[in-house]
């Protein structure tokens, strides 16, 4: 284990503005994080297939199979969308090994740790979002 990588395990550390951006132990801390990220949703799908795969009971009352498949239809949506997460943390996984992860990409300018912190997976400043949600916004209503 690197220096960065056993600074960054310490449950107590937090990125602070007071070190260099993106340094070493930042960057150990992001990339811990995403990949532990990454392993819950994980664990989550593989408990979704083996409920699934448990619940293929027949149920003769109407509203009981009616429930039934409106939760599957729910878990499988829900499964879906961290599908399209995983693939939104590897992309930040790629980011990581780049060099490019943690700076805005339409200025380049460095993404808040804040806002890292929060969501390690943002791509562009919180300026920079406000200004594309407000684009869309505008385009949207046209």
């Amino acid at each position: 284990m690197t220096d960065a990588s056993a600074l960054a395990d310490k449950a107590d550390y937090r990125p602070s503005d007071d070190e260099p951006f993106m340094n070493a132990r930042q960057i150990e801390y992001f990339k811990q994080k995403l990949l532990n990220w990454k392993e819950e949703i994980l664990r989550e799908a593989r408990g979704t297939l083996v409920h699934l795969q448990a619940e293929t009971e027949n149920h003769p009352d109407l509203a009981d199979r009616a429930t039934s498949e409106a939760d599957r239809s729910l878990e499988l949506r829900t499964r879906d969308r961290q599908r399209k997460l995983i693939s939104k943390i590897d992309e930040a996984l790629r980011r990581i090994e780049d060099g490019s992860y943690g700076y805005c990409e339409d200025t380049g300018e460095p993404i808040g740790l804040g806002r890292l912190d929060a969501r390690p997976i943002a791509t562009l400043s919180v300026e920079a979002q406000e200004r594309h949600e407000r684009r869309e916004r505008t385009h949207r209503d046209d």
